[in-house]
């Protein structure tokens, strides 16, 4: 058995390598057809024209799928091996919520583009980026509150990393896209695609692009320290019958019924 296959590893797997190759497979399409420049652009910019906008909309819209299911594993593992600690449980049920808020928020971003309609795009990425790291910061928490019974202090020191770095690349693209925007460097910058290295505001959107890119794949990291964890955890459906039949009336009602064609008969 490969390692991937025990367990539900191949969950966070799955995610972290699907939502990669959206990010690659829209960017080398968008090259290819002179819609964005080569040097990292936005990843939004890269899903904008079509017909890579066609390949980031359904490529994300799985990632988001993903996410959940990922999320929502999680959150059935740490109840099980927890399930006597108030605190834990109600940090369990926040990171849910705010899991499922965040690929909500991924699914904002693949349908609504930044070109077309930018605020909607902007909350999706406040939901998938900043609700986003809340949630990243709550598993960091149960990970602290779960050692060293259930976890080691090693996973608890990579997530906290990947949480730092997470952070820093918020405040990055932040404070960047502040100042590329407030008006210094022109109008209308959110729908130009193409830059000039000696255009004013171009180390702005540069240092904007980079912190971007790097954002993702932080949150692409901090899926990847599920792995170890799903090997241990798997799930399954039980089937509850409430009647030997699929009629709506009651199986009483049907016995009456045939009992009294039968007597009718005699």
């Amino acid at each position: 058995m490969w390692w991937f296959q025990q367990g539900l590893s191949v969950l966070p797997v799955a995610l972290v390598v699907w939502s990669a190759a959206s990010f690659v497979f829209s960017y080398i399409t968008a090259i290819v057809l002179h819609h964005v420049d080569p040097l990292v652009p936005y990843i939004s910019d890269t899903g904008t024209i079509p017909p890579e906008r066609c390949l980031f909309g359904i490529m994300l819209n799985i990632s988001a799928f993903l996410g959940m299911a990922t999320m929502y594993v999680r959150y059935k593992q740490v109840y099980a091996l927890s399930p006597e600690k108030p605190k834990i449980i109600k940090l369990n049920k926040i990171g849910l919520t705010l899991g499922l808020m965040s690929c909500f928020g991924l699914c904002i971003i693949a349908n609504f583009q930044k070109c077309i309609l930018y605020y909607i795009h902007v909350l999706g990425a406040c939901l998938t980026f900043g609700v986003g790291a809340i949630y990243m910061l709550v598993q960091t928490v149960l990970s602290y509150l779960m050692q060293p019974e259930v976890h080691s202090k090693d996973i608890f020191w990579i997530r906290l990393t990947v949480l730092l770095w997470c952070c820093s690349s918020i405040v990055s693209m932040f404070v960047s896209s502040v100042v590329l925007y407030s008006g210094l460097y022109g109008t209308n910058l959110v729908q130009k695609l193409h830059w000039d290295p000696r255009e004013n505001g171009y180390t702005a959107h540069l240092i904007s692009t980079i912190s971007e890119w790097s954002l993702a794949f932080s949150f692409l990291s901090f899926f990847l320290t599920y792995i170890r964890d799903f090997q241990k955890i798997s799930l399954r459906a039980v089937v509850s019958l409430h009647g030997q039949s699929l009629y709506n009336a009651p199986q009483s009602f049907v016995g009456d019924e045939q009992a009294l064609l039968v007597a009718g008969s005699i």
